[in-house]
């Protein structure tokens, strides 16, 4: 337990900090900050803090779909926008000025970090994310595959998300492409089943 815990805020501090890389890069972002993005620009709020409420508003969707949320998808809401809207206060300009090679380099890293933070809190076993909990919830009510109902959310949320502003670019497109086969490898790194207990003597 305590091993699992500490990879489960391990890895929502990790996913915090890769939204920061990917927002620095400024090549695009995930299909769901596009939307935080959108929103936090017509507002004048912290991404973060839009995308708690984001979070929330899709736990909401859970209750007709009867999805069930863990520990881990209430640390999921609240852990991931403190982080990124801290790291941000934190960095301030200091990164406006970068070069495209830099600029790609962070988008890179953003995402390779983000898909190994999505692996180790999905590997800790405390339930799905808000928004992994509602692709999969629906999949399993409508009997659709994860895939077409992931595409159908995602696309849905990156053209809201664009028309409020957001930022879309070749990174989001690098993002999409790249973020399964990662999130798959990472997971034999993270997901370890639970040792054995040794048998007792009698």
């Amino acid at each position: 337990m305590p091993r699992r815990l500490i990879q489960l805020f391990l890895g929502l501090v990790a996913y915090g900090l890769s939204m920061v890389l990917l927002v620095q890069a400024g090549l695009g972002l995930m299909p769901w900050d596009v939307l935080h993005q959108g929103i936090a620009l017509q507002g004048d709020w912290p991404m973060g803090r839009v995308a708690i409420v984001v979070g929330f508003a899709v736990l909401l969707a859970w209750i007709p779909i009867r999805q069930r949320p863990g520990f881990g998808t209430v640390c999921n809401v609240v852990v991931i926008g403190l982080v990124f809207d801290a790291a941000m206060a934190w960095i301030g300009g200091a990164l406006a000025d970068l070069t495209l090679p830099a600029r790609v380099g962070l988008l890179v890293g953003g995402i390779v970090l983000n898909g190994a933070a999505t692996a180790a809190y999905i590997g800790a076993r405390f339930g799905p994310g808000p928004r992994d909990g509602l692709m999969t919830g629906l999949a399993r009510r409508t009997g659709w595959s994860v895939r077409l109902v992931r595409t159908l959310i995602e696309g849905g949320v990156l053209l809201a998300g664009f028309l409020l502003g957001g930022s879309l670019g070749l990174g989001t497109l690098a993002y999409a492409l790249t973020i399964g086969p990662l999130i798959q490898r990472m997971l034999l790194l993270f997901n370890r089943p639970p040792r054995p207990r040794a048998a007792s003597v009698a």
